[in-house]
Parts: C-alpha cells; sequence; structure tokens
C-alpha cells in the first residue's frame, strides 16, 4: 500500500507586504486565503494507480484534488490546515513579524498547542481510514503544516518516504509501508 501527499497548488491571494496590519486585518487575510482560487499546475503522480482521494474540504485543496486525481474525492474537514491563531491586540505589524508570531504561537498560545493537539488526533482518524482500506493506494491532498504532522504519523505506522522542510505546492510525496510490516 501507498499513500500520496499532495499540498494544494499554490493559492492567488497576495500576501500584504510592506503596510503594517492590524490583527483583525490578519484574521481577514486568512478567510480570504481560505476561500480564494488556485493557480493551476501540474502533479506528476509517478505513474501510479491512485485508488482513492481525501482531500480537505478547503476548497483549494478540492481544486487541486479535482485536477489530479480521476476517480472519487472524499472532502474530509479532519484534512483541514491548523488554523492560524489569533490575537488580540491593538498594536500593527508587518505581515512578516505577524508570521513569525503565528510560527513561534505553539510556544506561547495554549489554543494554539490544543488546535495541535486536535490536528494529530485528525490525522490519525484520516489514517486509520486510509490504512482499513489495506488494498490500494491513496492520495491525499491537504496543507503545508498539516502534512508535516501526516508524515511524522506514516513514518511512526512503519511507513517510508521521503522528507521535506516545507511541502510544495502540487509535489507529490509517497510513503510505503516497509518491508516486513503488517498493516
Amino acid at each position: 500500500m501507498k499513500i500520496g501527499l499532495v499540498r494544494h497548488f499554490k493559492v492567488k491571494q497576495a500576501y500584504p507586504f510592506g503596510r503594517s496590519l492590524s490583527a483583525c486585518e490578519v484574521d481577514q487575510w486568512f478567510r480570504d486565503y481560505d476561500e480564494a482560487d488556485i493557480e493551476e499546475g501540474s502533479t506528476d503522480l509517478g505513474g501510479i494507480e491512485w485508488d482513492c482521494c481525501y482531500a480537505s474540504d478547503l476548497p483549494r485543496a478540492i481544486r487541486t484534488a479535482e485536477k489530479i486525481h480521476v476517480g472519487p474525492i472524499y472532502q474530509m474537514a479532519e484534512l483541514r490546515e491548523i488554523p492560524a491563531p489569533t490575537f488580540e491586540t491593538k498594536f500593527k505589524l508587518s505581515f512578516v513579524w505577524w508570521a513569525l508570531l503565528i510560527r513561534m504561537s505553539w510556544l506561547i498560545n495554549r489554543q494554539t498547542r490544543q488546535d495541535i493537539r486536535h490536528a494529530k488526533a485528525r490525522i490519525n482518524k484520516v489514517l486509520d481510514q486510509a490504512i482499513a482500506q489495506k488494498e490500494g493506494n491513496v492520495l491525499i491532498v491537504s496543507h503545508a503544516a498539516l502534512m508535516k504532522f501526516l508524515r511524522k504519523e506514516l513514518l511512526n505506522r512503519g511507513f517510508k518516504g521521503p522528507g521535506f522542510g516545507h511541502a510544495k505546492n502540487g509535489m507529490l510525496y509517497v510513503f510505503e509501508m516497509r518491508k516486513g510490516r503488517d498493516l
């Protein structure tokens, strides 16, 4: 059995560089990003026959899945990205500083740590379902941060596959059960 991970295609939502933003404006940017269209691309599926596809239920992942997979696509809220934290401050910061705060929020924000725990539980549920099929290859279209946790859990379950820091848009990462391991 193979499990393929693909990050959605690039999103047509410009980063708001060059100006300071309030916390509310950053929240709105993320809401707009969640609904934005994608730049259509292509994905090399490695000549592998993918029997089914699980995709995040966010528009960018669904559209990507529809472009790269012919066959059933199961839209799953469990594959949504970990939500960006919200901040309650009157300060305005550049988007780069907001991005740094968001990246560091797992250290300083209790809600973010809880969101990460929930994301890991969601990932386990999806992988349990995918592996329960035992036959066939499963393609999963999701989001960058969630893919890091998906990769880690696949390795913990005996799969082998490539490493990646920040998953590239539209790139396929294939994981396969190690020889001698049972599902």
